[in-house]
């Protein structure tokens, strides 16, 4: 692969999708510094790809051997139950511009569409944050199979954007 030149062309060989690769290095970063997840899972993955899409989107760079703080806050507030992180991820990508597939687009960005659309459209079974809670004992809701009931399957990004908030609580 030859090397991009100063004009931000790279003489008609591939374009490297740097940013976001780079986005994906401080995402597993934190991940694995949680050890939250065997990374070989899909739960790792859905995390990951919420937190990479998260540092691809924001404006700063990141240095990634040294998270300074206000780095590590703004990565949480983004990340915390309850934003509208959904709604912020899809307004980013769409003002970064370029159609989905569009010949002569980014790399980083048609990295960033593919990861956004596999979080979307995958879901995961996961536990049922809302049917879990006290049960009376001896009742219906003990067991194994109260345990197989009270999962839903979920969009990817829901399960991936609290395991990314808490990998960061972690960090």
């Amino acid at each position: 692969m030859r090397p991009e030149r100063q004009d931000g062309t790279n003489g008609g060989g591939l374009l490297i999708p740097m940013a976001w690769m780079y986005a994906e290095y401080v995402a597993d970063g934190i991940l694995r510094t949680g050890d939250l997840m065997e990374p070989s899972t899909l739960e790792y993955r859905a995390g990951r790809d919420a937190l990479a899409l998260t540092v691809f989107l924001c404006d700063d760079v990141v240095v990634a051997d040294c998270l300074p703080a206000a780095r590590l806050d703004e990565l949480r507030l983004l990340t915390a139950y309850g934003t509208a992180w959904r709604g912020w991820v899809c307004e980013r990508l769409d003002a970064l511009g370029g159609e989905p597939g569009a010949e002569g687009g980014s790399p980083d960005l048609a990295l960033a569409r593919a990861a956004w659309r596999w979080l979307e459209e995958t879901e995961l079974l996961a536990a049922d944050l809302d049917a879990i809670g006290p049960r009376p004992r001896g009742s219906l809701g003990d067991g194994p199979d109260a345990e197989e009931a009270a999962q839903v399957w979920t969009p990817a990004w829901q399960l991936g954007l609290p395991l990314g908030h808490l990998a960061i609580q972690l960090h």
